[in-house]
């Protein structure tokens, strides 16, 4: 009877699986499935590599392992978000954060998808991934969350303002960002500050605004509806709202839109009324996306790390789907730190000419006859 060869190896080197399947005298796809707990392997095999396994004293490399488990993973990111630049950082954080992990991303864009089809597009979509990411607004969704809670899918939200025991969270304090902004407006010499409100089917819409009116009593000036405005976080809702705030008889000397799309907005109307920003209006914005500094001047705004977030998304999420069962996954409410960046549009209200006397530069006399 001949005996199986042992593999030869060096002294002090970690064994290989190569080296286990030769020592067996069987396939290295037959220790994988073997040391995988795979079934349809035959006994005497299974044997004969448990054995191998034992003599030569072979570990499994975990990270080997942990690596091969993620590339069978599938991840799904929705989005409806109307903010393109806003999109762009968080396909950017989701997609570093799978590329490390080797998981794989599926995106999924539900523009247009009416409230039905959305929960059908969710209850197709849990039968082939292993965990969600849902950005806003779709993170506010209770339908769409509730669908895939209860398909056993694990979910992360992204900058959502609402936090449960069912669904993982990274998100910033809106709430004392937006105050801060207000609180450096003021440092500003600023008490007329118009504000921009976000969508108002999103809490952190809420959490902003709310901000907004907290920073202000703290600083002893009165509330005036007349100088807030709702928009959308688009652009289009940016300039509706900064022509109506500009349009007031006393109109503010800054305005705070609660996002960079809209914050850029209110500069362009700016410049079309023949006001000069910062020194006739301040104007600042929300999520330093990169809208903020492809305007002129570059927009003071506070920097919402999106990408870091979608990219802790990921992290969160596989850790979830590592747990051993459902019942040990630990859901998370992770609150990331934000940033106040100061550019070129706002200035101290003291210097400025007044924007209540600059309203619309003349128009050019034509020559055309």
């Amino acid at each position: 009877m001949n005996k199986t060869p042992k593999a030869v190896r060096r002294k002090g080197r970690a064994v290989t699986i190569d080296e286990v399947a030769q020592h067996a005298g069987v396939s290295p796809m037959t220790v994988s499935r073997v040391i995988n707990g795979h079934a349809g392997v035959r006994d005497a095999n299974r044997e004969r590599v448990q054995r191998s396994v034992r003599e030569l004293g072979y570990r499994p490399n975990a990270a080997a392992s942990a690596l091969a488990a993620a590339q069978n993973t599938s991840i799904a990111l929705i989005y409806t978000n109307p903010s393109s630049n806003y999109l762009r950082e968080l396909l950017v954080g989701a997609l570093r954060g799978s590329a490390r992990a080797a998981a794989q991303l599926v995106i999924a864009a539900w523009d247009g998808l009416e409230p039905l089809a959305r929960r059908d597009a969710a209850r197709q979509l849990a039968t082939g991934v292993a965990g969600v990411i849902l950005p806003p607004p779709l993170c506010e969704s209770k339908t769409i969350v509730a669908e895939f809670v209860k398909a056993g899918i694990p979910v992360v939200s992204i900058a959502s303002g609402k936090f449960s025991s069912s669904v993982s969270c990274v998100r910033i304090d809106d709430h004392r960002a937006s105050h801060d902004m207000v609180a450096h407006l003021v440092a500003h010499g600023h008490t007329r500050i118009g504000y921009i409100k976000g969508d108002p089917n999103q809490t952190a819409s809420e959490h902003r605004w709310q901000g907004y009116v907290d920073a202000l009593a703290e600083a002893g000036i009165a509330y005036d509806e007349k100088l807030v405005q709702t928009g959308h976080f688009t652009y289009r809702s940016g300039l509706e709202a900064a022509e109506r705030l500009l349009s007031l008889r006393s109109p503010p000397t800054a305005i705070f839109a609660s996002n960079d799309d809209m914050a850029s907005a209110v500069i362009s109307v700016a410049h079309r009324r023949g006001l000069d920003v910062p020194r006739d209006l301040s104007v600042v914005g929300f999520d330093d996306t990169s809208a903020a500094t492809m305007v002129w001047p570059e927009l003071t705004t506070i920097h919402q790390p999106i990408a870091a977030m979608a990219d802790a998304a990921i992290d969160i999420l596989l850790r979830q789907l590592r747990s051993a069962s459902k019942s040990t996954r630990v859901v998370v409410n992770h609150v990331v730190p934000h940033q106040l960046v100061r550019r070129d549009s706002v200035a101290h209200a003291e210097n400025f000419s007044g924007a209540s006397s600059v309203r619309r530069r003349p128009k050019a006399t034509s020559n055309r006859k």
